[in-house]
């Protein structure tokens, strides 16, 4: 019979090469155990299962390809012939055949024995011999050999796999590719809590439905899809094993396939990492609370304003750390004043600053509209818990812990219908000082607050704590300098004649800045005015106390009629004094309205406007000299007559000073703004700041607008003196004709005294009276010009004198009196009070 071809017609078959069916073939008892074994063996490729089929008379009727490799005999060589002479040395050949001869007999047998290759090597094999019936009736000897070194590694190969599978204390399961349990070990099942059997020919999702099934499987099928293992994929839930306690775990996937290639499932190791996984769980939470923390330290506290603080503490805590969160203060805390502690049996009033939600709950709705206040009782908790200066954290919320945390009952119900599950308030506390309460709230978050979130919740309300602190102190040192700023400028500026005069005084929106600059107007004699504007450099209360310093010396200054540059250099001098590097720009102009003549000196101050009637504008370019606080710096006065109804501002810095814009620019701006005709005064200077001060300023801003008005004849008459005649006696003429046309008929007694004695004191100690003048405004006032620079002063005299007691007599009959100097000499001049107010 040929090797590989089949032989007879019963139902046995035998093929060369290959695994052999002895399906319908008698068999020994040995057979069953034999051809497990067999199949075992046959199954690994790593170990050739040779098979020889040998007849009766000793002759191979089959020879299979394996035997073909173990021996090196090939089937044409080996089929016909004998067994013992292809692999026993001669001197072996009959104790072989007489074993031969026993096994036909019907004797199995299995054993090792050393065979020779075709080669002349040696090579030992593990027979397994099985007398069968051929399918004529005639006894056959299936014979199977495999190596034996390579057949006791491949046993030891698998002993170690299968010590591994049950001895591993590691979880180790194969899935088919329906992903039904096939195998497990002891220690899966152990993990798992349920029998090996239990387990067997069912999916995960069927034996644990307590896990994250979905996950785990689809991890599973993307493994048999792709053939790519999956490392430390996590699972984690509840087993029949530990069902009160949720778990975790880390299993690792890789595909199985057979020698072919083709997929038969997936095994899985698996390890218990609860442990591990709730460390890591914390470590993270830990981590992100540092990140909460680090992000809201860098947002909290950006400005110095209270209320925006605890804003950006809300900001920073929804959603990352709490659902809902609002910030209350104790009133007096946004007076800016200094809180008292907390009595007992007293309650507290709070007012909400910050409230903020995450998923639009309606707790916002609920709870205290930002503006609201509430009180709460001695002995409610909020209460207890702001006194104690402590954390109160309520973990579980039911409806008989949210009755005792709200002010009002109505409140409760819609705080369950808002899930409230978790509580924690935290005092604001700076200083030492309670400012009020941060009361954080958990509704979609499912963790409850614990010990860690307690911790997070006091550094962050610490640091806005303080943050609020140093809000209420810069708010109480702004208002400290805005008061005192307020008060050392002009209450109240007196109409002047022949002027109509506009001010505006806005200190900047900045919280944390009070700045140094001023204006005044400051009635002088003879109807005139000063106009100061000025600007010390820097800001805070110091700023402003230099500034009121500045100001009263610069109104002491003006009304002792001196000359703007004269006003300036004092106060350099006085600048220079106050010391510590104080130092300040200013501009002073006074304004004459009989001859409608300005009279005006910087210290590098920016220069004034002018606007014209016909509406063209000029900058008034003025000798610069240097700020106040130099020292020794000369200063020069510009004068020039305006025509009626030009427009004269002065200004500091702050209106048209702006990041981003040369200054030169908001000069131009400002007088294209001015020049727009029809504009009231008032309205000009509200055009103004709305055309410059667009989103607030970073510094203050002090602006005087001048208008020339005419003045009305009947309030000025003026009297040429030359210097021939009896000027005292025209000189009273002339002021009894000009007090009766203006209805002042009760002062010419004493205003032709007065005016008598000042022309005769012009002829005695001055060249010549040169010119009286009578103004009618606040007061009356009589003034004689000269050419004399000396000015008049009291002096003492005796009885026997004859002169010396003409000034005596003035200031006896005037309200006050005094001199200036003027370019040509000098006015001496009286004021004498008006009997009622004149319009």
């Amino acid at each position: 019979m040929e090797a590989g071809t089949t032989g007879g017609t019963g139902e046995g078959t035998y093929r060369a090469g290959g695994q052999l069916s002895t399906h319908g073939f008698e068999q020994t008892p040995d057979h069953d155990a034999a051809g497990a074994a067999s199949a075992r063996l046959a199954g690994h490729r790593l170990v050739p299962l040779a098979t020889a089929l040998v007849q009766e008379d000793g002759r191979v009727l089959h020879w299979s390809e394996e035997a073909e490799a173990l021996t090196g005999w090939t089937a044409e060589e080996a089929i016909g012939s004998y067994p013992a002479r292809l692999l026993l040395p001669e001197e072996a050949r009959e104790a072989g055949q007489k074993l031969f001869r026993q096994l036909v007999a019907g004797r199995g047998w299995s054993g090792t024995h050393r065979v020779r290759r075709r080669d002349g090597s040696d090579v030992e094999l593990e027979f397994h011999t099985y007398p069968i019936t051929g399918p004529d009736g005639s006894t056959l000897l299936l014979a199977t050999a495999s190596d034996v070194h390579a057949l006791r590694e491949v046993e030891s190969d698998l002993a170690v796999l299968d010590g591994f599978f049950t001895q591993s204390p590691i979880g180790l399961a194969v899935y088919d590719t329906d992903l039904r349990f096939v195998r497990l070990n002891a220690a899966l099942a152990r993990i798992n809590g349920l029998t090996v059997e239990q387990h067997l020919g069912r999916r995960i999702s069927t034996v644990l439905p307590g896990i994250n099934t979905a996950e785990v499987e689809a991890v599973m099928r993307q493994v048999l899809t792709t053939g790519r293992p999956v490392i430390d994929a996590r699972s984690h839930g509840r087993v029949p094993g530990d069902p009160r306690r949720d778990r975790a775990w880390s299993a690792s996937y890789f595909r199985l396939e057979d020698s072919t290639g083709r997929v038969l499932g997936v095994s899985s190791s698996i390890i218990d990492v609860t442990e591990r996984f709730q460390a890591e769980a914390r470590a993270a939470r830990a981590q992100e609370r540092l990140t909460l923390l680090a992000s809201a330290s860098a947002r909290i506290g950006t400005t110095l304003d209270l209320r925006r603080t605890a804003e950006e503490l809300v900001e920073a805590v929804i959603p990352r750390f709490a659902d809902f969160a609002t910030v209350d203060l104790l009133e007096p805390v946004l007076r800016g004043e200094e809180p008292a502690p907390i009595q007992p049996e007293k309650p507290i009033e709070v007012r909400a600053v910050a409230v903020g939600e995450a998923y639009g709950s309606g707790l916002t709705g609920a709870a205290d509209q930002v503006g609201g206040t509430t009180e709460y009782g001695a002995h409610r908790v909020y209460t207890q818990c702001l006194r104690s200066g402590r954390p109160l954290l309520k973990a579980h919320v039911d409806e008989e812990v949210l009755r005792g945390l709200v002010p009002d009952p109505d409140r409760v119900a819609p705080g369950l219908a808002a899930g409230i599950h978790s509580y924690l308030l935290v005092p604001l506390i700076a200083r030492g000082m309670v400012l009020g309460g941060a009361e954080f709230v958990r509704t979609r978050n499912p963790e409850p607050f614990g010990a860690a979130d307690v911790s997070l919740a006091e550094e962050l309300v610490a640091r806005a704590a303080l943050a609020i602190d140093n809000a209420r102190l810069y708010r109480r040192e702004r208002e400290t300098a805005l008061t005192l700023q307020r008060s050392l400028l002009p209450q109240e500026i007196h109409r002047t004649l022949g002027l109509e005069i506009a001010h505006r005084y806005l200190p900047s929106s900045v919280v944390s800045e009070v700045g140094g600059d001023w204006f005044d107007v400051v009635p002088l004699s003879c109807g005139r005015v000063a106009l100061v504007v000025g600007d010390v450099m820097g800001h805070g209360i110091r700023a402003a106390a230099t500034m009121g310093q500045l100001r009263t010396v610069a109104r002491t200054l003006a009304t002792l009629d001196l000359p703007p540059e004269q006003v300036l250099g004092r106060l350099d001098e006085t600048a220079s004094a106050i010391g510590d590097g104080q130092f300040a720009t200013c501009v002073c102009a006074v304004y004459d309205p009989v001859d409608r003549s300005f009279v005006i000196a910087s210290a590098g101050h920016l220069p004034p406007v002018r606007v014209d009637p016909d509406g063209s504008t000029h900058v008034v370019h003025l000798p610069p000299g240097v700020p106040l606080g130099v020292g020794g710096g000369a200063f020069e006065s510009t004068e020039f007559t305006l025509p009626v109804g030009s427009t004269f501002a002065l200004y500091t810095d702050g209106l048209v000073e702006r990041r981003g814009r040369d200054l030169d620019e908001g000069i131009d701006l400002l007088a294209r703004t001015l020049s727009v005709p029809g504009h009231t005064l008032e309205e000009s200077c509200d055009a103004a700041l709305a055309a410059l001060v667009t989103d607030g300023t970073e510094d203050d801003i002090a602006m005087i607008m001048a208008r020339v008005l005419p003045v009305p004849s009947d309030r000025i008459a003026t009297l040429l003196l030359p210097g021939e005649g009896p000027l005292p006696a025209r000189a009273r003429r002339f002021t009894r004709a000009t007090l009766e046309s203006w209805g002042l008929s009760a002062l010419t007694d004493y205003a032709e005294l007065v005016v008598s004695e000042l022309v005769t004191n012009a002829l005695l100690h001055a060249d010549a009276p040169r010119r009286l003048r009578l103004f009618r405004d606040r007061t009356l006032t009589l003034e004689v010009s000269d050419a004399g620079g000396q000015p008049p002063r009291l002096r003492s005299s005796a009885e026997e004198d004859e002169g010396g007691r003409g000034i005596h007599l003035v200031s006896e009959l005037a309200h006050r009196w005094g001199s200036r100097p003027t370019r040509h000499g000098k006015v001496v001049w009286a004021e004498i009070e008006l009997p009622y107010r004149q319009g």
